[in-house]
């Protein structure tokens, strides 16, 4: 079952009434898990310091933290500041294992202006899960976030 994320994105919208950066970013991961099908784990990871990330709200099992940007998918997309996309996490040498379930990942850089804020991270089960349009229809709904989201109040 492939996702409508128009659909998705207008409703994350509506969802997301406050300019509070926390309660939107619990609710977008909330929103996601529940919205987009075969996914174990979706959360946000937060740069509160140089060259390191910090979990998030999120959904799922107890999660990694911290992730230096030297390791895992989300360290790749904060180095890079572009998202993503791996057909099979095992196949990656710096992989984070978390959950030795997952086997799929995106991962999309959310941007405060020019500065990296965070990620935002998503979990499958199933191998290639995420093929390009979800990777467009994810990063759709990263902006809507952004968007709606005072992201300078989480400094």
């Amino acid at each position: 079952m492939q996702a409508n994320y128009d659909l998705l994105a207008r409703q994350l919208e509506a969802l997301l009434d406050s300019r509070d950066w926390l309660t939107n970013s619990a609710q977008t991961c909330a929103f996601i898990m529940h919205s987009v099908p075969d996914l174990n784990w979706v959360g946000f990871y937060l740069q509160r310091q140089p060259e390191l990330l910090s979990l998030g709200p999120f959904q799922g099992k107890p999660a990694c933290h911290p992730i230096p940007f030297d390791k895992g998918v989300c360290g790749a997309a904060a180095r890079s500041l572009a998202t993503q996309r791996v057909d099979d996490v095992h196949a990656v040498a710096e992989h984070i294992a978390c959950d030795a379930a997952s086997r799929a990942e995106l991962v999309v850089p959310i941007l405060n202006g020019e500065r990296l804020w965070g990620v935002l991270d998503l979990d499958s089960p199933l191998p290639a899960r995420f093929a390009a349009v979800d990777q467009a229809g994810i990063e759709q709904l990263a902006a809507v976030f952004t968007s709606r989201s005072d992201l300078d109040a989480a400094d």
